[in-house]
């Protein structure tokens, strides 16, 4: 991913919730703006959320770019909340972006940020640990190092 001239350590940690069910859907979010579009704010996470939602529908492409998608819902209301970048486009990864690709839609979340172990105060990323689970999602299919050949 192209993070080396960005940075995103100074960011809060939120903890995402399901607008329609208050489901936790994840305790790693971020405010995020979609790189296609920077008019639409989002949440993204880099961890695979896990029982708390799932891949549903068939998978799509915007008109702004060549991503492909597929959409993620709640499994306690059923309702769509984001979507999963499966495969990002050479435009996306080449662009500042913060390695995130499940996307969650600000108008089906919303964020609180968390507190650091101090509980005073908020926990920014490049104090939160690595990712501490293994997780069976694939490998990308495309890196920015092949975009740029």
């Amino acid at each position: 991913m192209s993070t080396s001239s960005c940075s995103f350590k100074d960011r809060c940690v939120s903890i995402l919730s399901c607008k329609f069910c208050k489901q936790v859907l994840s305790s790693r979010g971020m405010k995020a703006v979609l790189l296609a579009d920077t008019e639409i704010d989002l949440f993204s996470t880099d961890i695979p959320p896990t029982n708390t939602v799932d891949l549903i529908g068939r998978c799509y492409f915007t008109e702004i770019c060549k991503c492909k998608l597929k959409d993620i819902a709640c499994l306690k209301c059923g309702n769509i909340v984001g979507y999963h970048v499966i495969v990002p486009c050479c435009s996306c990864l080449l662009s500042c972006n913060n390695g995130h690709f499940w996307m969650f839609h600000s108008q089906a979340v919303y964020g609180i940020n968390r507190l650091d172990s101090t509980g005073v105060n908020f926990l920014l990323w490049g104090n939160l640990p690595e990712i501490e689970e293994s997780t069976d999602e694939d490998t990308l299919d495309i890196s920015a190092e092949e975009c740029i050949r």
